[in-house]
């Protein structure tokens, strides 16, 4: 009779444990217990760890029932009314930390979903990328500007020397002399300089990588 009246006294004792814990926070092994997420239509299988990679995402208070009472489907899916087209990458995100997405996949679709989730890493990760790219459709390839510029022997180390910003020589032509007689004629030289130009916001620039100048 002592003996059955301790075991109920664990089994209660384990049993209110178990609920006080689940109450403050869930207990070590369910953490990794699966859930199932409903986003407009298509169901996603994944892990309460995967959710919580990042703590003050949307998906993380969800399925810890923080503020947030999401309706479930029939089968018990947290429902979410979003596009599911661009719900795959953000997962993936979650899991390894990286983005990787399909050739014709917009990088706004993901950049959209990431910021309703609120997962700021993914966020930051996918505007460098845009602003990347719209650099490379905007700014390549550069313009080059030519001049030949006209000036005596005497003048040529000068000239070249105080070449403003951004001016690049290209080429010495030497044309000779005006006059075919005498030793003091000067030979004259004409010289070819290069200056590339970027269709940049702020004007004119001379850098060629958008990064060094940033």
């Amino acid at each position: 009779g002592v003996r059955m009246r301790m075991e109920g006294g664990e089994e209660m004792q384990s049993a209110a444990g178990l609920r006080c814990s689940w109450d403050i926070q869930p207990p070590a092994g369910t953490q990794a217990k699966w859930v199932r997420l409903n986003v407009g239509g298509t169901v996603f299988l994944t892990t309460r760890q995967t959710l919580c990679r990042e703590q003050k995402s949307f998906l993380c208070r969800l399925c810890q029932g923080e503020e947030l009472q999401s309706d479930r489907d029939e089968t018990g899916a947290y429902l979410i009314d979003r596009d599911p087209t661009y719900f795959g990458p953000i997962l993936n995100f979650l899991r390894h930390g990286k983005l990787v997405l399909d050739k014709d996949m917009a990088e706004e679709g993901v950049l959209e979903e990431a910021e309703f989730y609120n997962i700021g890493p993914l966020i930051r990760i996918i505007k460098d990328r845009l602003e990347e790219k719209d650099y490379t459709v905007t700014q390549v390839p550069p313009k080059h500007v030519y001049r030949v510029l006209q000036c005596q022997e005497e003048e040529l180390t000068q000239m070249v020397s105080t070449m403003s910003d951004g001016w690049c020589f290209e080429q010495l032509v030497n044309i000779g002399s005006s006059y075919s007689y005498g030793n003091e004629d000067q030979t004259e030289f004409l010289c070819v300089v290069s200056k590339e130009l970027y269709n940049s916001s702020n004007g004119l620039s001379s850098e060629p990588s958008h990064k060094a100048k940033v």
